[in-house]
């Protein structure tokens, strides 16, 4: 949580982030990801200052339960001093003790935020999906909650200014809209009309940007003119060695011909999965993970 200090900004984990989407896609499968093409609504986890504080904290942690469809799962919600924004004893079950930052007793509008994270570690721990080492599990909680549905709380929790900024989770503001932008595309959903942070909005439009670009390089058809160039020039070099070799600064790959015709390797758009086709022209490929439906210029 960084709460009056430096928030950090663009993509430094933009490789672990792809890498959680596609974790999620192959442990979950696509048929559980469109289950989630609902988000949480503002309506569900409102807190008022009037709220008593712990049956409105049991409350919106219950609606996170609901939400990541944890029936069995029981959340019990207290408060105390500590450094992190909050904290989550991952047991046995069925419940679950989080810990929240004592600063949330008077910032009851981001309590919704850090549940959403500790509950999906909840989410993650039942399905035995993790990444080795604290900072990369912890930017698969993040991407997780968010492609799931309940991170745009996190990205919303995001306010800075000339004298003062706090942001929740792992993800710099960016990232978290990239995630958001990513689930956008997929479901046809605007989360932007949720925000009440100016910073959050900015943010998610930086993280669209990013998003659409991953739609729009070679070989897709979508690509650009300097990406198509480019990616002439790599293929002739590529058909022209027996070995062809990396090339720096691209998505894309090319595998040798051997006995059979050239290919290339590039990530699925909306997965990251990564793709296999031969080097033929015009090619209709689908992504066997997430199934999503590719055309291509190889």
């Amino acid at each position: 949580m960084a709460n009056g200090g430096p928030v950090e900004h663009g993509y430094p984990h933009l490789d672990t982030v792809r890498a959680a989407i596609t974790a999620l896609y192959k442990r979950l499968s696509y048929d559980t990801i469109r289950t989630f093409a609902t988000s949480v609504v503002p309506a569900d986890v409102a807190f008022l200052d009037q709220d008593d504080l712990h049956l409105g904290a049991q409350r919106v942690a219950h609606e996170m339960v609901r939400h990541y469809r944890l029936p069995d799962a029981r959340v019990i919600v207290s408060f105390r001093e500590m450094t992190h924004a909050a904290n989550v004893e991952l047991a046995a079950g069925p419940e679950y003790f989080v810990e929240l930052n004592d600063r949330f007793r008077t910032h009851r509008r981001d309590i919704g935020a850090a549940l959403a994270h500790e509950v999906m570690h909840v989410y993650l721990h039942r399905l035995d999906l993790s990444f080795p080492g604290t900072r990369d599990n912890e930017i698969l909680t993040d991407t997780a909650a968010t492609y799931l549905g309940a991170g745009w709380l996190l990205l919303d929790a995001y306010r800075e200014d000339g004298a003062s900024s706090q942001k929740l989770g792992y993800l710099t503001p960016e990232e978290f809209g990239y995630v958001l932008a990513k689930r956008a595309l997929l479901f046809g959903e605007d989360p932007a009309i949720w925000f009440t942070s100016p910073q959050a909005y900015t943010a998610y439009t930086k993280g669209m940007a990013q998003a659409r670009r991953d739609e729009q390089q070679p070989p897709l058809t979508s690509a650009g003119w300097a990406g198509r160039r480019r990616y002439a020039r790599d293929r002739r070099h590529a058909q022209d060695h027996s070995a062809p070799g990396p090339h720096p600064g691209v998505a894309y790959s090319f595998t040798p011909a051997g006995r059979g015709p050239l290919g290339v390797c590039f990530p699925c758009p909306t997965c990251h999965q990564r793709i296999k086709v031969p080097v033929r022209g015009r090619v209709r490929a689908r992504c066997g993970l997430c199934r999503t439906v590719l055309e291509c210029d190889t």
